[in-house]
């Protein structure tokens, strides 16, 4: 009975040396967390091992994420995965989804981003490039004459047009001379013209007698502009007339009006063409809706082909700008040994406490043997 005893104390004795010493041994990965001194005498074993070490572990496991977790292949895989591909392609359809269904303003949207007042920089921004393109095309074909700046097809229409302006002004002078406004006007210069000659103007209305001066011209004006040699006339002086502003350079249309009228009523077309305002009044949906099946169907999967595809050809270069060593580096070293304890102590604690059991256990099974073999020597 007596040996018993002696050999369940000595396993005891043991155990709880094995179980003490791992546990110590665990403790002294992180504590003490500084160094102390008895005067200018370092204490052994302090720091703890991985506040001693801690810039040497911050730079392996900078390596050790570059070098074996996070490498190229492994990201190149992860982004050709047919899975995670779906995967983003679903995620990138539902925030389309919710895009083409938005009732927000387009101008919410370029707030959302950042661009706020986005109207008045818009109406600036038109203003600007307008200007920019009115300076340019002045610079570049002010010395060129009108048909050679027009395309062609421009310039023949333009000719077609000037034919059909001597019909067009003959009815329009005809019409105008019939009616009892053109009378009135014919009277009037008749009445002019006899007043300007004095006496032979009255011999001439006391010749006509009680007939009208104007209902005799009045027909013959009429007849004058039915006149085919009248209408050969017009047409020639038209054509003409065209074919030399035709000839004139831009520099020389500018120098007959003036450049800031036309400046301002250029941007005035552009302005009213493009309505900045009307377009960010518009909710999104009025102009994604109508592409709402190319944007699901087409859109979404190609930004997703060509998104990862673009990664995967780039992602070395990303990853070497990124530096992530560095960061995983600069991380840990910023980590107090407080944190560093907790987080390793939050995955590894289970199977710290099975390493002080199995140093018990260790220790015990030595202090068996240890008083096996004292018991056979005695």
């Amino acid at each position: 009975m007596e040996v018993v005893l002696i050999l369940l104390f000595m396993m005891v004795i043991g155990a709880m040396i094995g179980g003490l010493t791992n546990s110590l041994a665990i403790k002294m990965l992180f504590r003490p967390y500084r160094t102390y001194y008895i005067g200018k005498w370092r204490v052994p074993f302090t720091p703890g091992l991985i506040p001693k070490r801690r810039g040497e572990l911050a730079e392996q496991l900078g390596r050790m994420v570059v070098d074996h977790l996070l490498t190229p292949d492994s990201l190149k895989k992860k982004l050709t995965d047919k899975a995670f591909q779906k995967e983003i392609q679903r995620w990138l359809t539902s925030v389309a989804e919710q895009w083409i269904q938005s009732e927000k303003p387009i101008e919410d949207v370029f707030t959302r981003f950042g661009f706020t007042d986005s109207k008045r920089k818009l109406h600036l921004w038109l203003e600007r490039w307008t200007d920019q393109k009115i300076i340019h095309f002045i610079e570049t074909n002010g010395d060129r004459a009108i048909k050679e700046v027009l395309p062609k097809e421009w310039v023949a229409v333009l000719d077609q047009k000037v034919q059909s302006f001597t019909p067009f002004i003959i009815q329009k002078l005809t019409a105008f001379f019939e009616s009892d406004k053109g009378k009135e006007k014919i009277q009037q210069m008749v009445d002019d013209f006899l007043k300007e000659r004095g006496m032979l103007g009255n011999m001439l209305q006391m010749f006509l007698g009680n007939m009208s001066l104007v209902d005799k011209i009045q027909p013959e004006i009429t007849k004058f502009f039915q006149n085919d040699g009248t209408k050969h006339l017009i047409s020639e002086l038209i054509e003409s007339e065209w074919n030399r502003m035709k000839d004139k350079s831009i520099n020389e249309w500018l120098a007959s009006f003036d450049h800031q009228k036309i400046y301002s009523s250029v941007k005035e077309i552009v302005s009213s063409t493009v309505q900045i305002d009307r377009m960010l009044d518009k909710p999104v949906y009025s102009v994604l809706a109508p592409y709402e099946k190319t944007i699901l169907d087409v859109t979404v999967p190609s930004v997703v082909a060509q998104g990862t595809s673009w990664l995967t050809a780039k992602i070395e270069n990303i990853i070497q700008t990124l530096r992530l060593q560095e960061i995983v580096r600069e991380q840990v070293e910023s980590f107090s040994v407080e944190r560093l304890e907790e987080m390793v102590l939050s995955i590894s604690k289970k199977e710290f406490k099975m390493i002080t059991y199995l140093g018990a256990l260790l220790g015990g099974i030595i202090g068996l043997i240890q008083g096996l073999i004292v018991f056979f020597l005695t």
